[in-house]
């Protein structure tokens, strides 16, 4: 059997050749949906390089083994299965110049499913299918990152520095920088770690630990870090938890590379929509003033806390996240299984805004704000679509084929979350980017069916 797709990319073949070859390629490409993990990777894509990984098989995953062979430069390679769910399995990569600013990028598949014909005729379809949505999906990732880097081609590629580094951002933006040939460290708590990895820097935040020396000579510091505000519910313990998790580590990072002998060009530090607080229909533009309640207080200080950096010249850059979606973890992939079962429905009165963004347009936002220099304080990363929660729920049912009948009334939310239930899913935050807007950020997904669709492989190719 044999599977072929194709798709137009607006970069010299080179560059797409390269981007294939550099470390995080693998991570861009497997779709978020499918949940591929890859246990162990060696040599990159040249001959004799393996990729060791797990595919789910129903209830069962099932190890998949695979050589690269056949590695021509700027015209393909292959990987071939020697162990996994396929009888036979041969991926061929080609790589065509269109002209000198252009190329093709093929991928055709020769493949043979296990059983014989009684293989071909129960699953057949349903592999075809998979093949053609997973694709889709690498296909539109590609070029989408290509040319988004080759949009700063004349930058220089950047030594950069990120904490937060294994969060649902974080894990993301790593592969999307080294895939576009930037040098990546991280900020990592785990001190045995860094002592085995030379790209990694440990600092223990409570006691305020961090070489100093090692933090010189980064052209940007990206700071994602932070206890996960849904992920325990808000006693007042752990509220100090939540706020002392972003306020100190950037009051200890900030404080330290405003110090240094050469400074970053820019610090990125995480905030979020949270500063606005509960304001109903209200436009919040990043000139908004701040709102009141617990998320406000916290995103003022963790703002705040950055200052020592912007005093020292560094040029310092807020992004305010909305909900980020991914299926691979935030709200997205809480409300997918009750959504599946067919008991979604709207939470409170559905007149609430959820202000939104793409898991990956949020990370192409950060890359704005680490490449343009006049990017600076704070920048909503929310998409141009303001979407109530009644519109978020029928939209996810839409694109899910499922009903969204069954309400969660507010008392129960309170009920059952408490005041984090309250202040993340009942108050209403319409946050629109309109810094992004102005320096013209180019999204991949500039509505909310669009960002579910693509997040969740049920899209159409553009």
């Amino acid at each position: 059997m044999k599977f072929q797709k194709q798709i137009d990319i607006n970069v010299p073949v080179e560059e797409a050749f390269k981007w294939h070859e550099q470390p995080g390629a693998l991570a861009r490409l497997l779709p978020p949906f499918e949940d591929v993990r890859v246990h162990h990777s060696t040599g990159g894509i040249q001959h004799g390089a393996r990729v060791e990984m797990s595919v789910p098989m129903g209830p069962l995953r099932k190890r998949w083994v695979a050589e690269h062979r056949d590695y021509v430069p700027n015209e393909r390679f292959t990987d071939v299965q020697l162990r996994g769910p396929f009888a036979r399995w041969e991926h061929t990569h080609l790589f065509e110049s269109r002209d000198a600013n252009s190329c093709t990028l093929i991928d055709s598949v020769d493949y043979r499913l296990p059983m014989g014909s009684i293989g071909r005729t129960f699953g057949g379809s349903s592999v075809a299918r998979m093949l053609e949505t997973m694709f889709r999906f690498r296909h539109e990732r590609t070029k989408s990152d290509l040319e988004l880097h080759h949009a700063f081609q004349d930058k220089p590629r950047m030594k950069i520095l990120i904490s937060g580094s294994t969060g649902l951002i974080g894990s993301a933006l790593i592969p999307f920088l080294t895939t576009g040939g930037h040098d990546v460290y991280r900020l990592v708590r785990d001190e045995k770690h860094a002592h085995l990895n030379p790209q990694a820097i440990y600092w223990n935040i409570k006691e305020g630990e961090v070489n100093r020396q090692e933090l010189e000579g980064f052209d940007a510091v990206i700071h994602l870090g932070g206890a996960n505000i849904a992920g325990h519910r808000w006693t007042k313990k752990y509220k100090e938890t939540i706020k002392n998790s972003r306020v100190k580590s950037t009051q200890l990072l900030a404080g330290l590379l405003a110090t240094l002998h050469k400074k970053p060009k820019v610090l990125v530090s995480a905030s979020a929509v949270g500063f606005y607080g509960d304001r109903g229909d209200e436009i919040l533009t990043e000139q908004t003033t701040s709102g009141l309640g617990f998320l406000p207080e916290v995103a003022r200080a963790w703002e705040e806390a950055a200052k020592p950096a912007a005093e020292a010249g560094i040029r310092v850059v807020h992004p305010r996240f909305g909900i980020v979606l991914s299926p691979n973890g935030g709200a997205l992939k809480e409300m997918q299984r009750p959504f599946r079962w067919g008991v979604g429905g709207v939470v409170g009165s559905g007149r609430q805004y959820w202000s939104s963004i793409s898991l990956d347009d949020a990370i192409s936002a950060i890359y704005f704000a680490i490449m343009r220099d006049d990017v600076s304080g704070p920048v909503n990363i929310t998409m141009p679509e303001q979407t109530t929660c009644r519109q978020f729920v029928k939209t996810l049912g839409s694109v899910l084929n499922r009903p969204t009948v069954l309400p969660l009334p507010s008392p129960a939310v309170h009920a059952i979350m408490g005041e984090m239930g309250e202040a993340l899913l009942l108050h209403s935050t319409r946050a629109v980017p309109e810094k992004l807007k102005a320096i013209n950020f180019p999204f991949r997904h500039p509505t909310l069916r669009e960002a579910i669709e693509f997040s969740l492989g049920r899209f159409q190719q553009k």
